[in-house]
C-alpha cells in the first residue's frame, strides 16, 4: 500500500527557449550536456509509463490509488510537455534531437511489441527507481544546480519534486496487478544495462556535437560532478541495490520532508 503525500497537478511552463544559455548550467559544457542528455528521454519514456499503468487499472481495487493513478497520468503528461519543449529547444541548439529520439522509440515500440503488459508494467517501475533517486539527490542537495541558469534550476527541482511525489504509484498498480519479487528483480537487470548504455551514448553524442568528446577536461569535469563535488551517484547506486530486496518499497525512503521543503519554496516563489 502506498503511503506518499498528497500527489498535486501543476500545470506548469517553463521559458525554454533562446533566452537559455547552450552551457546553462553556470557554463560548465559536460555537465549542462548531461542534463539536456535525460531530456532527451523523457517525451517516449513518460509516454510509456503512462499506458503501461493505465493498461492495469482494472487490476486497482483501492480507491486511494485509482485516485493516485489520475494524478500520475496528469503529472507524467504535464513532464512530458514541458520536455517537448525543453527538447525542441535542444533542437534549435543544432543537436540531433530527432536522431535521437527514434533510437530510444525504437527501443520502447520494441518492449511494447515482445514483452508482456506486466512485463511493461515492471519495466516502468525499475525506470521510476531511477528517476525518483536522480529527483531525490537534487532536492537534497542544493550544489547540484548551483550555479544553474534560474528557469532551468526550477524546472529540474519541479521535475524531481514530482518523480518523488508520484513514485511508488507504477508500483503498487505493479503489486495489484500481482507482480512478484523475482520478475521485476529480472526485468531490472537488463533495463538498467539499457537505460544506463543509452545515457552514455547520448552524453558521447552531444559531446562530440559541441566539439569536446576528446577533451579530458570535459570529461574530468563531468565524472567530478557526478561522483565527487557535489557527487552523489556512490549514493546512487547503493540506493538502486535496495530495489533487488525482498519487501521493497519505493517509500522505505522517506524524503516527504524535502518535498513538503519543495513545496513551501514553490508555494512562496512560484514560476511565473
Amino acid at each position: 500500500m502506498s503511503v506518499s503525500p498528497t500527489i498535486e497537478v501543476r500545470n506548469l511552463r517553463f521559458e525554454t527557449n533562446e533566452r537559455i544559455p547552450r552551457y546553462w548550467h553556470g557554463g560548465r559544457r559536460a555537465v549542462s550536456i548531461f542534463f539536456d542528455n535525460l531530456s532527451i528521454f523523457f517525451p517516449l519514456g513518460e509516454r510509456f509509463f503512462i499506458a503501461s499503468v493505465r493498461a492495469h487499472r482494472d487490476r486497482v481495487s483501492d480507491p486511494r490509488l485509482l485516485e493516485e493513478v489520475k494524478a500520475f497520468v496528469a503529472q507524467e503528461g504535464i513532464h512530458s510537455r514541458e520536455h517537448i519543449r525543453y527538447n525542441a529547444m535542444l533542437r534549435e541548439h543544432g543537436y540531433p534531437i530527432d536522431a535521437m529520439e527514434k533510437r530510444v522509440e525504437r527501443i520502447l515500440t520494441r518492449a511494447t511489441r515482445r514483452l508482456l503488459p506486466r512485463w511493461r508494467l515492471a519495466v516502468t517501475c525499475g525506470l521510476e527507481h531511477f528517476t525518483a533517486l536522480m529527483g531525490h539527490f537534487i532536492l537534497n542537495d542544493p550544489r547540484l544546480l548551483e550555479g544553474a541558469h534560474p528557469e532551468m534550476a526550477a524546472l529540474w527541482r519541479w521535475h524531481a519534486a514530482e518523480e518523488n511525489e508520484h513514485k511508488a504509484v507504477a508500483f503498487d498498480v505493479y503489486l495489484a496487478a500481482g507482480g512478484n519479487w523475482f520478475e521485476r528483480c529480472a526485468l531490472m537487470i537488463p533495463t538498467t544495462i539499457i537505460f544506463w548504455a543509452k545515457v552514455i551514448e547520448h552524453q558521447a553524442r552531444l559531446m562530440h556535437q559541441n566539439g569536446i568528446l576528446f577533451s579530458v577536461r570535459e570529461w574530468a569535469s563531468l565524472v567530478d560532478y557526478l561522483f565527487f563535488r557535489p557527487g552523489g551517484m556512490f549514493k546512487l547506486f547503493l540506493h538502486y541495490l535496495e530495489y533487488y530486496l525482498p519487501g521493497f518499497h519505493p517509500w522505505d525512503m522517506d524524503n516527504k520532508e524535502l518535498l513538503e521543503r519543495w513545496k513551501s519554496a514553490y508555494q512562496a516563489a512560484p514560476p511565473a
